[in-house]
């Protein structure tokens, strides 16, 4: 029977794992080879890994990282990070990885998203698109980690990543990111409603029972999350952890 996927999204500043609030109030949480060492214990549908800091400092993800998630990983995994061409796409998915995940570039660049998918396929090109409230409480779309910003609308700007080939889209609320407050489900639905491609929800969820509302209220094909998997407890303790299958059965039945 069909599940929706479950995918934790891992964050990479110099090289470790971090997590952020709002895109803001970064803490180092560890080495991201352990990560992806326990999340193959348990068995975790697939991983993202966004190298945040890649895109303002004007250079790729390391290529040796991604060929060392190759090696260790059991799962699919997709990375991000500076990628401004195809010969950087290429290099990516040579050192292992199933998809890439492009931002800033799908927003200085929107026809690479096109020459991308039509060189590597659809189902390999995945679009991270961070929107972020302003004033007056209208969706924007931000990038290089919120430190940008355009007036396209999020809805209109899906559309044309559909029509241009890219084969999912991750959807991530920024003001959302790491509040534990769920997901900003109005944001998914509009986007969803406005494509046929799978769009994955990111950005706010603080239990399981989020993920079941991102699915069945939000029309995401998949949900996405990262303090979820990295922290437990009110004091936030560093402790990875995945839902068990009886837990995924029940989130979706």
């Amino acid at each position: 029977m069909y599940r929706p996927r479950v995918i934790p999204v891992l964050l990479l500043r110099n090289s470790g794992l971090v997590k952020s609030v709002a895109f803001k109030d970064y803490r180092y949480i560890g080495d991201p080879i352990n990560a992806v060492k326990i999340f193959n214990d348990k068995r975790a549908d697939e991983l993202v890994f966004l190298d945040i800091t890649a895109s303002k400092e004007n250079r790729l993800i390391s290529l040796e990282f991604v060929h060392k998630v190759g090696d260790e990983a059991n799962m699919p995994f997709a990375v991000g990070g500076g990628i401004r061409n195809v010969k950087d796409i290429r290099s990516i998915l040579e050192n292992g990885a199933e998809k890439v995940v492009l931002n800033s570039v799908a927003y200085e660049k929107t026809d690479f998203i096109k020459a991308a998918a039509d060189s590597f396929g659809s189902s390999t090109i995945v679009v991270c698109i961070d929107v972020k409230k302003n004033l007056f409480g209208n969706y924007k779309l931000v990038y290089k980690n919120a430190s940008r910003k355009i007036e396209d609308n999020p809805i209109e700007f899906a559309q044309k990543m559909e029509e241009y080939g890219a084969g999912e889209i991750i959807i991530q609320s920024v003001d959302k990111d790491g509040t534990y407050q769920g997901y900003d489900l109005e944001l998914i639905r509009k986007v969803a409603e406005s494509v046929t491609l799978p769009v994955i929800g990111l950005g706010g969820a603080g239990d399981y029972k989020d993920f079941t509302k991102c699915i069945k209220s939000g029309l995401a094909s998949a949900v996405a999350a990262g303090s979820l998997f990295v922290y437990h407890g009110p004091r936030r303790a560093v402790l990875i952890s995945f839902p068990t299958k009886s837990e995924l059965k029940n989130m979706f039945e």
